[in-house]
């Protein structure tokens, strides 16, 4: 007879433990600054959150109207599998419209959950252990993480400020070059909020061309670009299809964050075999999404240029109110952040924690970008002009009462 007592007892004992991959990961900082807000908001601190790029504006009406539509039809609801042809065709539409470049709908396209899915899969999708993988340092969590869980290795590209935040190639050691089969670069970025120009961009191509480098371009900031800067997409320079591809999401554009539909275009090889993957993996965005993502993509876009204005008037607001306060801060030139070089004497760590704790505001400390984000501290401008103000107010008591 079996005891069931003493299996139960028994399995109350066993360990669960995690492949050798993710026991490689900690919980991120993101988790800690939750916590953290968490304990201040219950000893009744009102705390200003500038931790998450997630956007505070709602998306535009129509795209909440096309979403209910379709929501409303009973048949909306079985696995679409993958991107419709019309939001592939609505994907050709804008960057012609915003960026001149003409696209395959069909084979230069390809639909994904929000573009974070797909660069966390790309890596899995391309590389095979020990394949070399260049990535920016400071850059995105998920580049680092994709390569690991791929088995691949990271040679991380310095990003200062001395260099305008872009990679110096020419510095990467041969013996490198030789065994990368990837590299990564964002701009404009997250964290570092730098813009990159035609020149940057066709060098790139070549050291990918001359090394055999499939390059990856991250441009889910395309849509927030201040003072009249070009908005110039990887994919409209000469060569860029040959070589590489680009992603691009409706998250930051049209507000559509939880909606989590993105795209990825360029090279039709790359996108097939992503494509192969994902056919493995997922069975597509739900209908609605995909009829309410084709609707904005497709929309007037004059309403963009609306959106800038507000986050360049935020922008404004946090950085004068931070320097009223005795921290310069340089002007970012784009996205939804700001990257600040912390005071003197400061651990990035250390300022962010000590921020919400007698401040209540929660940034977020560099260096959970990377090693080269020690110093800095990324501001998210996801909160109204006058709260962004008064988080600046915040910050310079802060600094008074504990300026060395």
């Amino acid at each position: 007879m079996i005891d069931i007592r003493s299996l139960m007892e028994g399995n109350r004992r066993m360990k669960m433990a995690p492949s050798e991959k993710v026991g490689r990961f900690k919980i991120g900082v993101f988790s800690e600054l939750a916590t953290r807000k968490r304990e201040a908001m219950k000893r009744g601190m009102d705390v200003i959150d500038l931790s998450v790029g997630s956007p505070d504006l709602p998306p535009p009406d129509f795209v909440v109207d096309t979403l209910v539509k379709y929501a409303q039809d009973p048949k909306s609801y079985g696995y679409t599998l993958k991107g419709t042809p019309e939001f592939h065709e609505a994907v050709r539409y804008f960057y012609r419209q915003r960026y001149g470049v003409e696209l395959d709908a069909e084979k230069e396209v390809l639909q994904l959950m929000g573009s974070q899915d797909g660069l966390a899969h790309l890596a899995t999708a391309m590389i095979n252990p020990g394949d070399y993988v260049l990535v920016p340092d400071p850059g995105y969590p998920i580049y680092e993480a994709s390569v690991e869980l791929a088995g691949g290795i990271i040679h991380p590209m310095v990003l200062t400020a001395e260099n305008g935040f872009l990679p110096q190639l020419n510095g990467i050691p041969d013996e490198i070059v030789k065994k990368t089969k990837m590299m990564i670069i964002s701009y404009p970025g997250n964290p570092v909020t730098a813009l990159a120009d035609e020149a940057f961009f066709s060098e790139v191509i070549s050291f990918a061309e001359k090394n055999g480098i499939l390059v990856v371009h991250d441009f889910a900031y395309s849509e927030l670009i201040f003072d009249n800067h070009p908005q110039i997409s990887f994919m409209s320079i000469p060569g860029a299809k040959e070589v590489g591809v680009e992603f691009n999401s409706l998250s930051k554009t049209f507000n559509m964050a939880g909606c989590r539909i993105g795209y990825v275009v360029g090279n039709r090889d790359v996108l097939n075999i992503l494509g192969t993957l994902k056919s493995h993996i997922d069975y597509g965005v739900f209908y609605p999404i995909q009829k309410a993502a084709e609707m904005a993509l497709t929309s007037n876009l004059s309403l963009l240029s609306d959106q800038v204005k507000e986050y360049e008037s935020r922008r404004d607001a946090l950085i004068s109110g931070l320097a009223e306060g005795g921290w310069n801060v340089p002007k970012t030139s784009a996205t939804m952040f700001i990257w600040a070089k912390v005071p003197a004497d400061w651990k990035s760590r250390d300022f962010a924690y000590e921020l919400i704790e007698k401040a209540g505001v929660t940034v977020v400390p560099g260096d959970a970008f990377g090693k080269q984000g020690e110093g800095y501290v990324r501001m998210a401008l996801v909160q109204p002009a006058e709260r962004l103000t008064e988080a600046a107010e915040r910050i310079r008591l802060f600094l008074e009462e504990y300026r060395v």
